[in-house]
């Protein structure tokens, strides 16, 4: 079913590097399910991060959570600094009292990508940032975080990366990348098995072929035109837009029975399965799906993935 009634009203969500892509559509979908949604990020308006894009702001995101029907409130955070995430997690507590969901969505590290270059060829503060930044930012939010949401039964963690557990048993082209990508996923299966001895619950979640904003625009591509990516490579032809990845983790959230996914990895399109959410164009996309068949030998077709 799709979460469009107001299932998380009175829930309390963090949602830690909502700027843009995955993160910005998470909060949203919350944010359309009722809740009330702190998102963090380090672009604002008045200031950019070393990503580069002021077009994309936490204020706008906060902005988009309220329009979609919950209450966003923008914090400016860089959540390597333990000060700062304090701050941010004693500003909820003081605020609401509780923390339901915390979505671990920080990451920021596309433009320090070497791919096809071997460790020891990959500058050596470059491939660090990207550890420091898809699983130190997470460790330490989840650190500070955690204690406010174990008051609360039946709190989430949710830890976004790119790859599932099977996917990413695979060669990720990028030593660091691939110790970035796996580390939310073996978060999500620790804190699992601590968090229900309290009665809460942690699942890792990944995107498919996301068309995010710097993906489109990466490809010279936008959200009208992407189809034409297609020739150059197969697999836009199962690319998701933002929303669908937001739509499930709404769903996923809402659902009662939730703790049956404790310590897993989930992809988007085994959300959408599950839970009978759609992409913004009505269609259902799994390229992680497509992928595992082309690994095994067969000759999958995208139309039966989308």
């Amino acid at each position: 079913m799709q979460t469009t009634e107001q299932e998380l009203t009175g829930k309390i969500a963090l949602v830690a590097g909502a700027t843009r892509g995955a993160g910005r559509a998470i909060a949203v979908e919350l944010g359309r399910a009722g809740a009330t949604v702190y998102v963090t990020g380090r672009t604002t308006r008045t200031q950019v991060s070393e990503v580069g894009r002021a077009g994309e702001t936490i204020e706008q995101t906060a902005e988009l959570v309220t329009e979609a029907g919950g209450e966003g409130v923008a914090v400016p955070t860089d959540h390597l600094q333990a000060d700062q995430v304090r701050a941010l997690v004693e500003r909820i507590d003081r605020e609401q009292g509780r923390l339901d969901i915390l979505v671990n969505d920080v990451w920021g590290g596309n433009n320090l990508l070497d791919f096809d270059t071997r460790m020891w060829d990959v500058d050596l503060d470059r491939g660090l940032r990207m550890i420091d930044l898809g699983v130190r930012t997470h460790i330490i939010t989840a650190s500070i975080a955690l204690p406010l949401l174990i008051k609360s039964p039946g709190g989430l963690v949710i830890e976004v990366t790119d790859g599932t557990a099977e996917s990413n048993r695979g060669f990720r082209e990028n030593f660091y990348y691939d110790l970035a990508k796996n580390g939310p996923i073996r978060m999500a299966y620790i804190l699992g098995e601590e968090l229900k001895r309290v009665g809460c619950g942690a699942v890792a979640v990944t995107p498919g072929f996301l068309r995010s904003e710097e993906m489109l625009d990466g490809f010279k591509l936008t959200e009208e035109t992407w189809q034409d990516g297609i020739a150059n490579q197969h697999l836009w032809a199962l690319s998701e837009s933002p929303t669908y990845l937001g739509r499930g983790i709404a769903a996923l959230t809402a659902d009662p029975e939730r703790a049956r996914w404790n310590g897993k990895s989930l992809s988007s399109g085994e959300l959408a399965r599950e839970y009978g959410v759609t992409d913004t164009d009505g269609s259902r996309p799994d390229v992680w799906g497509f992928m595992a068949a082309e690994q095994r030998g067969e000759a999958p077709r995208e139309e039966d993935y989308r």
